[in-house]
């Protein structure tokens, strides 16, 4: 440990729309903020090729140029940007103790958790090298679905999301073939019917996901395999979407922040509040529903204005004590 401790009056841990533009409010509200940008700088938009859905870029615009262009901005009104990762919290005083790296430790007036969470993958290599090369798998349908318009997807998933976001697509694609590894469903009974009755969307119970196929460049298929009669089989697509779930960032706060049985953190309705005293949350770290750049955005705004508010009524208090 560092025999140094540095104070901070604003501490945001993570980055990407949620944490950038928590920096930017709370930059231009004189509150010195300091952002760690985590393992993956910018956050998950990071491997996302195309953004054609956040307001005011009607070109569209590649995830890590947004991302480098809300760096510059959060840093124009002068938040300190830094590279390194939260390894442990001690939230349990007045004073929000956070180390960094396992060997920079600070203490924080108020601290915004934007660390947000991970898409789950089947981790086959195949998968890996098209999600890199941004050329064909994705695991947002609502980012993703509209480039592939007309077009022929595959789909792996067997819960609420995966058929929400299998119907989702069924709107855009002309054919929709949905993998589920098991022989039933996980959905509800009415997400299950939804995509039942839809005629575009193919299942496939009980199915494997082999290897996603390509040129090298982007997805022209999938081998699936059909565990029931060991069949190996190819289908035809131009993408392939995985809808296996989010893992929450949030493992080193669960001794003292509340989360859902998930692992998404818990926040009071309407704000960004945790259940500790000057410790916020933004983006999905919290958010299990929409997962959207534009809404991770709008928490950070919330996160650095009720941080704001947390400083101002600490200040309020003080003085009264003064006065008194």
């Amino acid at each position: 440990m560092s025999d140094t401790i540095e104070k901070i009056k604003c501490l945001i841990i993570g980055s990407g729309p949620a944490g950038y533009t928590a920096a930017i409010y709370a930059a231009r509200a004189n509150m010195n903020p300091v952002l760690y940008q985590g393992m993956q700088p910018g956050g998950q938009l990071t491997t996302t090729n195309e953004v054609e859905n956040f307001p005011g870029y009607v070109d569209g615009v590649t995830g890590p140029e947004m991302m480098v262009q809300l760096q510059s901005q959060a840093q124009r009104f002068g938040a300190d940007i830094r590279d390194g990762w939260a390894t442990k919290v001690d939230f349990s005083g007045d004073i929000h103790k956070v180390w960094i790296n396992d060997t920079i430790e600070l203490h924080c007036e108020t601290v915004i958790i934007s660390t947000g969470a991970s898409a789950k993958y089947l981790n086959i290599p195949s998968e890996q090298h098209y999600l890199k090369m941004g050329g064909g798998v994705s695991a947002c349908a609502v980012c993703d679905g509209f480039f592939y318009r007309n077009q022929e997807v595959v789909i792996v998933g067997a819960g609420d999301s995966a058929c929400e976001e299998a119907h989702y697509l069924s709107k855009l694609c002309s054919k929709v073939t949905m993998l589920v590894r098991s022989e039933k469903f996980r959905a509800s009974k009415i997400m299950e019917d939804r995509v039942r009755k839809t005629e575009n969307i193919t299942i496939l119970m009980n199915h494997d996901t082999v290897d996603v196929l390509g040129d090298e460049q982007v997805v022209t298929g999938v081998k699936a395999k059909n565990k029931t009669t060991g069949d190996i089989f190819d289908i035809p697509a131009t993408g392939f979407f995985v809808a296996i779930g989010h893992q929450p960032n949030t493992e080193i706060f669960k001794e003292y922040i509340k989360l859902d049985e998930t692992g998404y953190i818990v926040n009071t309705p309407g704000t960004s509040k945790t259940n500790v005293n000057g410790v916020f949350v933004a983006g999905d770290a919290a958010d299990h529903v929409y997962r959207q750049a534009i809404t991770a955005a709008g928490t950070g705004c919330m996160a650095a204005l009720d941080a704001e508010r947390y400083l101002a009524s600490i200040e309020h208090t003080q003085l009264e004590k003064c006065v008194n």
